[in-house]
């Protein structure tokens, strides 16, 4: 990190954030474009700006000291997290957090970061959007059903959550609509590409594009099943510790999901995940144990089809999906 004249580490708010720079100490800013301007002006030449990953709150300044030519690095909070508990520290403050994360980027290689664009920024929207519609929708069946076993005894209320129903169906459309379009436009190629992979759903091939910007953020297919979250943990210590294997849970919860969603269809009709399916099962490992491998092979394909261009050919093994 010595190519850096100065670390800053940030920890972000809604109305605030409290920096701390390795040589320049506390400060604190307002989480606006005021704000953002006040603490570029004093930002040395060469330096190095630390957040972590928090929602929306860290994407504004994040983008902002990007285009501003400033070297912005996005870390996972959880990292951070560990890395304090690790310190044995006693104090849990936003300044507390600040200087930790500055303390993070002194210690580690960080990534930089890389702007979206505003197709990319869109499509994100978009999804979280159509996250909490779906949840919704959801909430809105199961109460649908519960006045169904009621007999329906009110017929206003039956009523206004079928309306309701529908409006969500038609934003949920509406929105997979939208999204369908801007990636069509960006990356019609790799979206082509990701669908022809059996078991590969639309929706799940939309958010790999977004989220991995266009896999351009990957070099291997472990780093982006390790960003998924979908990476075996061993628990063995000696001879009295055997726990039970795990995935490790630190990455994407969404695109994870969908994911495990696939594997249900690919575990039945994509050739090389079946195989490992039954290999599993026919061992004695759990199906949910299986179904993770089959997510974690489906993920290694859609890398190996988009780094190589070719379509989905069962017969093809490649070695970047290994």
């Amino acid at each position: 990190m010595n190519k850096y004249s100065e670390i800053y580490g940030i920890d972000i708010s809604k109305n605030v954030f409290d920096v701390y720079g390795s040589k320049a100490g506390f400060n604190q800013f307002t989480n606006d474009e005021q704000g953002f301007k006040n603490f570029v002006k004093q930002l040395p030449k060469s330096s190095l700006v630390l957040m972590e990953a928090t929602g929306y709150y860290h994407y504004r300044l994040a983008q902002y000291l990007h285009i501003k030519g400033v070297s912005v690095s996005v870390v996972n909070p959880l990292s951070v997290k560990r890395f304090i508990q690790m310190k044995l520290a006693k104090v849990k403050t936003d300044k507390s957090d600040a200087k930790a994360i500055c303390g993070y980027g002194q210690m580690n290689d960080v990534p930089l970061y890389n702007a979206l664009t505003d197709i990319q920024s869109e499509c994100l929207q978009l999804f979280r959007l159509l996250d909490s519609y779906l949840k919704h929708r959801t909430a809105t069946k199961n109460k649908l059903k519960g006045e169904e076993v009621l007999g329906v005894p009110s017929k206003f209320v039956y009523r206004s959550l079928k309306h309701n129903l529908k409006h969500l169906n038609n934003e949920v459309e509406a929105l997979e609509s939208r999204l369908l379009e801007l990636v069509k436009q960006d990356q019609q190629h790799q979206l082509t590409l990701l669908k022809s992979i059996p078991g590969m759903g639309v929706k799940t091939a939309l958010f790999l594009i977004v989220v991995t910007d266009g896999f351009k953020k990957f070099e291997t297919a472990s780093q982006l099943c390790s960003y998924v979250g979908i990476t075996p943990t061993i628990r063995e210590s000696g001879s009295s510790v055997k726990g039970r294997s795990k995935i490790s849970k630190v990455g994407n919860k969404k695109l994870r999901n969908l994911l495990f969603l696939c594997a249900f269809s690919a575990c039945k009709h994509n050739k090389a995940c079946k195989e490992i399916y039954d290999r599993l099962v026919t061992k004695g490992k759990s199906k949910k144990l299986a179904l993770i491998a089959v997510a974690n092979k489906l993920l290694k394909q859609a890398f190996a089809i988009t780094k190589s261009g070719l379509p989905y050919d069962e017969n093809f093994v490649s070695k970047l999906a290994q």
